[in-house]
């Protein structure tokens, strides 16, 4: 049996507009193949060895949700997180825990919450909400294909050096509203504010992250098995065409 194991971090107070259903999303194609995923709720006080864990997933959360959490994630799961990013462990991170994976959030109070300081990106709270359906034109290396999803969010994410772009933005705002992009990846790390859950809408992206974790556990031999996907993609390309008028 081939088993892989994901954290899911702070899932009571980092998950919002469906957020969790990526973690089903996860455990649902992997199950399907035969794969088992087990999956490790880290709240506030816990203890996780982070060498063990294949993937993790970390939710948005309104700005008080991600102030109750920020001093146990910098200071308890911190230093063995960090290690394990580094170490390629395969992360998705949406809005409130994008931003918190940055060096900092400057809050519409002038609070500036610290960040993890694994990604090269920093967030600063904008009088706009950046509300609506969006839909990024990404290359994981298999050719580019559109992905979708539904953001709501005030803060404004602006890219260092040592991250590239998910993705282009073809319709929506993205990380800034500015410069045109949305999301970033570092490492095996993925950033974004798309909710939705971005996972069910998205089932290359759910293959990718299961792949990438697959051959970190047990080597680069091990590919992933198919598996269709009809209604997920069809779903995906009406959403497409009615926002960009493409397929």
């Amino acid at each position: 049996m081939i088993r892989l194991r994901l954290a899911h971090l702070y899932p009571d107070h980092m998950n919002v507009y469906g957020d969790r259903g990526n973690v089903i999303a996860l455990r649902q194609r992997c199950l399907r193949r035969g794969i088992e995923l087990e999956v490790i709720p880290v709240n506030p006080g816990d203890m996780i060895d982070w060498g063990s864990v294949d993937l993790a997933f970390f939710g948005g959360g309104q700005d008080s949700g991600q102030t109750l959490i920020t001093t146990d994630l910098i200071e308890r799961q911190g230093p063995g997180l960090r290690a394990a990013m580094e170490n390629d462990l395969v992360m998705l991170a949406i809005c409130g825990g994008y931003q918190l994976l940055g060096h900092y959030f400057l809050t519409h109070t002038g609070e500036r919450l610290p960040g993890l300081g694994v990604l090269d990106v920093h967030t600063i709270a904008g009088k706009q909400r950046m509300i609506g359906n969006i839909v990024i034109e990404v290359d994981l290396g298999r050719g580019p294909w559109r992905l979708v999803g539904f953001e709501n969010h005030s803060g404004r994410t602006f890219h260092g050096a040592s991250v590239k772009p998910l993705g282009k933005v073809l319709a929506g705002y993205g990380d800034n509203g500015q410069d045109g992009w949305g999301g970033a990846i570092y490492r095996n790390t993925f950033g974004c504010y798309l909710h939705g859950a971005l996972l069910p809408k998205n089932p290359q992206l759910t293959d990718h992250l299961i792949r990438l974790a697959l051959r970190r556990r047990y080597g680069a031999q091990v590919e992933l098995a198919p598996l269709p996907a009809e209604r997920e993609l069809a779903a995906q390309r009406v959403m497409v065409q009615r926002l960009i008028g493409q397929t």
